[in-house]
């Protein structure tokens, strides 16, 4: 036999081998995918929302909800409920130590939430954000302070030496958390009320004339509710609370370039740093590594999912996710952070 005959033989000996390796690992493959679909086929998988209905983490939940269960294996309904506390902590808590570890509760909560026990914030019961699996955020987001054109102040400088009454819902959320860091690291005089259930709450206060602004508060939710009132100046758009700002408002100030010092800067970039997760949805800690996959999968399938883009747009939501994994990283950064600087902040926070 020549050395070609014996080559040619070599070679479909080889590709033959490669070939049946290949169909080896189909039948388990396909197992894996059958055991998901054959959990999730039947069963409902509940997204919970640390806020009263209304607000903007309940309208981003109740759309991903109504396309999610189209990309899970086994195609579950997906139903979304409310449960409010702390600022979302309470949920938090819930998802901690009490939630089904089996793939079936999904959560969202205030994005700053997961760093509360990095700044030494009452209330939760987990240690560190790795106490969480994370799906993964439908936008980034910038948040802003805003004011009542009644209340007078028209400029972020005019903060420095009037009072703005303004609303909180959680030690956690940004409502409060920003309003205090405006306070100690930049010396606004923001006067804040605490105790409302979520923004939604906060927002019909600040319509009733209870309140004069709202800080800490989703650019994104702002314009889907409050356009009409932003454009005739009945709200005036005084500050970004962000790392970046937001193209729709390149007039208004961003803190961080308003930050005089380098201390100013890192402790504001601590803080604001979670503004990419702008919507986070977590599960969990424990539930089965196939499970999470089908999840994170499915969430990112659903946020290009044209049906889903369809009614996000028609409901003026922004989408630009990330990812489970970059939500981790993120998180786990924040927590790296040197301890002069996170000492400095949660004494402001406090």
């Amino acid at each position: 036999m020549t050395d070609t005959k014996k080559s040619g033989l070599a070679r479909k000996g080889f590709c033959a081998a490669l070939l049946t390796g290949a169909l080896a690992l189909l039948p388990a493959a396909s197992a894996g995918a059958d055991e998901i679909s054959d959990f999730y086929e039947g069963k409902t998988v509940e997204i919970y929302v640390g806020f009263s209905a209304g607000g903007g983490y309940d309208l981003y939940s109740r759309v991903l909800a109504n396309h999610l269960g189209d990309h899970i294996p086994g195609h579950p309904d997906v139903i979304v409920k409310n449960m409010t506390g702390a600022g979302s902590v309470a949920l938090a808590n819930w998802l901690y130590g009490v939630a089904p570890k089996d793939g079936t509760v999904i959560g969202t909560i205030a994005r700053g939430v997961p760093l509360d026990p990095l700044f030494g914030n009452p209330g939760p019961q987990f240690k560190t954000s790795d106490d969480f699996n994370y799906i993964g955020s439908a936008n980034q987001e910038v948040s802003v302070c805003i004011a009542k054109a009644s209340a007078g102040i028209t400029k972020f400088s005019d903060l420095m030496d009037k009072e703005l009454i303004v609303g909180g819902f959680g030690a956690g959320t940004e409502s409060e958390q920003h309003v205090k860091l405006l306070n100690e690291v930049m010396g606004t005089k923001f006067k804040l009320v605490k105790g409302y259930p979520g923004g939604n709450d906060v927002n019909m206060a600040m319509e009733n004339g209870e309140l004069q602004g709202r800080c800490g508060w989703s650019w994104t939710s702002v314009k889907s509710v409050y356009s009409k009132e932003i454009e005739s100046g009945e709200l005036i758009v005084l500050i970004q609370n962000a790392v970046e700002g937001h193209p729709d408002i390149p007039d208004v100030p961003v803190v961080v370039d308003v930050a005089q010092t380098e201390e100013q800067k890192q402790m504001l970039n601590l803080v604001l740093s979670p503004q990419v997760m702008g919507r986070p949805f977590m599960a969990p800690a424990g539930i089965p590594e196939d499970r999470l996959e089908a999840l994170q999968t499915a969430f990112m399938e659903t946020m290009e999912d044209p049906e889903f883009l369809k009614e996000a747009h028609g409901s003026n939501l922004e989408i630009s996710p990330i990812s489970g994994d970059r939500m981790k990283e993120l998180y786990k950064k924040a927590y790296e952070t040197s301890p002069e600087i996170v000492s400095r902040l949660s004494d402001a926070l406090k």
